[in-house]
């Protein structure tokens, strides 16, 4: 299994393709993954690239972490594991329900 890497300061433009060129200079990239708003789906400024090796992914880190991409500087480390979500959040009205929308309530 290969390593994971976390690519954060990428410019907004930045494509996946550009992404595995720039790494595949520091060996075999695996896959590489641009996240992105999924309401607007503009970039996010950042994204994951996988590594054939460990090896080859401390490469990467020492060549390209601080270095700069289009004007910005990258941070590359290596991924952590993503933490679980809780659940929550927004939802319908639950049990609050309608109710008496009248002034008083009760009598008119």
């Amino acid at each position: 299994m290969g390593s994971k890497l976390y690519v954060g300061g990428l410019p907004y433009a930045a494509t996946e393709p550009q992404l595995n060129e720039l790494f595949a200079a520091h060996g075999t990239v695996e896959s590489v993954r641009v996240v992105t708003d999924k309401f607007t789906g503009q970039s996010r400024g950042f994204g994951f690239v996988e590594m054939s090796t460990a090896e080859e992914a401390k490469r990467a880190i020492d060549a390209l972490n601080g270095t700069q991409f289009e004007g910005r500087t990258l941070t590359v480390n290596e991924a952590r594991p993503q933490e679980p979500r809780s659940g929550g959040g927004g939802g319908g009205r639950g049990d609050r329900g309608g109710g008496d929308r009248g002034g008083r309530g009760g009598r008119w």
